[in-house]
């Protein structure tokens, strides 16, 4: 399974996505259903040119994209950003800590 995450940007400027990559290295929290062959294949913010970047993500033969926990609580076009990955990937509405909240 390949898998990419996209990170707010404001929050890309500070952080260094440590508990991102960290809960997909330990398999836990959102990544806890994948083997050890799933592979994260992309990790980017949602600026700049975005249908560039899911292009990529077809081209390159990601299967899901997890939305991280950060843009989940910050990213306004959160809600549509979910419909707008849906019609070509598995979308995971976060990456770690809780899952329901915001």
């Amino acid at each position: 399974m390949k898998i990419a995450v996209l990170i707010n940007t404001d929050t890309s400027y500070r952080c260094t996505g440590s508990g991102c990559l960290k809960a997909f290295t330990n398999r836990i929290d959102a990544f806890e259903s994948y083997g050890a062959d799933a592979e994260l294949c992309g990790f980017t913010h949602v600026g700049g040119d975005l249908d560039k970047k899911i292009a990529r993500f077809k081209k390159n033969g990601i299967e899901a994209v997890h939305l991280s926990s950060c843009l989940r609580s910050k990213y306004e076009g959160y809600e549509d950003l979910i419909v707008r990955l849906s019609a070509d990937f598995k979308v995971v509405g976060y990456t770690h800590g809780k899952s329901g909240e915001k």
